[in-house]
């Protein structure tokens, strides 16, 4: 087999292996299904083992499978920083795709303003950008890498802090007609809580507040639950209660008045954001560009820089 083709093979197994999936694999890649089943196939009879775990389901890595696995992503890395090693970071164009996620709200305030001017500088730059509430699979779902509000656990993970977000409680001016304006903690009790809760089903904490330099939680009523973020801003906007967000959302509204700050005095515990991604020897110098690129942007909104990176 030619080297060209191992690779091409490699590239097309690594896919597979990350989205479990040979009909999603092949639709990033723009391949017909039966090429990247072949392209697999091909690379198995070389290695002589059996890399994949094929039902009418799912597909899954067999042992082999991810210890190929994780030296393709190696080689295939080292590969990406050789094309660029003898041009200076100034001159060598990025080139080739992204795959990122986060949240609407880091997309629409932070990322959306800044990206057309970052793809004037890197015409050949592709990005895709998935927006979610839910917590995506990094590996699995093929992803460089992720904007993540919240700690982070999984292990194979990189995570490298870049801040904390505030937050503040809001309610709308309709809300607060109705409902009167909170004074203290105590006055809670005869006011209105929107939910969120990504997974529909699990127990509401209720009020956030520090206090002591701890987290609290205090029990509210509320009618509504959602596990979306612009449904929860939506349902405070229609006067439904009261919610609690990263002020970089709400900033503008609060601003204009269309928004109305609740007990500042007793703001909800900031949220810590990390650049997420999977342990790797090197990262290909577009993922590093763009990485670096996110966390100047988010910059102006976090409340001071957090510890060096860590393995999660």
């Amino acid at each position: 087999m030619q080297t060209i083709k191992l690779l091409e093979h490699m590239q097309i197994f690594s896919r597979v292996a990350e989205m479990a999936s040979f009909t999603r694999a092949a639709d990033s890649m723009g391949l017909p299904k039966a090429s990247v089943s072949h392209a697999v196939q091909q690379l198995e009879a070389r290695l002589g083992t059996r890399l994949l775990h094929r039902t009418t389901r799912r597909v899954q890595l067999t042992q082999d499978g991810q210890a190929c696995y994780a030296r393709c992503q190696d080689l295939l890395s080292d590969i990406d920083e050789f094309q660029g090693l003898f041009q200076q970071d100034g001159d060598a164009p990025l080139q080739g795709k992204v795959r990122l996620d986060m949240s609407t709200g880091l997309v629409r305030h932070v990322v959306m303003p800044r990206l057309p001017q970052l793809l004037r500088q890197h015409p050949a730059l592709e990005l895709e950008l998935s927006c979610t509430e839910r917590r995506v699979d990094l590996v699995r779902e093929g992803f460089d890498c992720v904007l993540r509000l919240g700690p982070v656990d999984e292990p194979g993970l990189v995570a490298r802090p870049l801040g904390l977000l505030p937050l503040a409680t809001c309610a709308s001016p309709c809300y607060v007609r109705a409902h009167g304006l909170p004074a203290s903690l105590t006055d809670l009790d005869r006011h209105r809580l929107v939910h969120y809760q990504r997974t529909l089903g699990a127990r509401a904490q209720g009020f956030e507040y520090e206090q002591g330099g701890q987290t609290c939680h205090l029990p509210m009523a509320g009618a509504l639950t959602v596990n979306n973020a612009e449904a929860y801003l939506s349902a405070c906007q229609a006067g439904l209660g009261l919610i609690q967000v990263p002020r970089l959302a709400v900033q503008s509204l609060l601003e204009t008045g269309a928004l109305i700050e609740v007990l500042p005095r007793h703001p909800p515990p900031p949220m810590a954001l990390h650049l997420v991604y999977a342990q790797r020897r090197q990262l290909p110098r577009r993922v590093r560009v763009l990485m670096d690129w996110l966390a100047e942007a988010v910059r102006p909104w976090t409340l001071r820089e957090a510890a060096p990176e860590a393995s999660a």
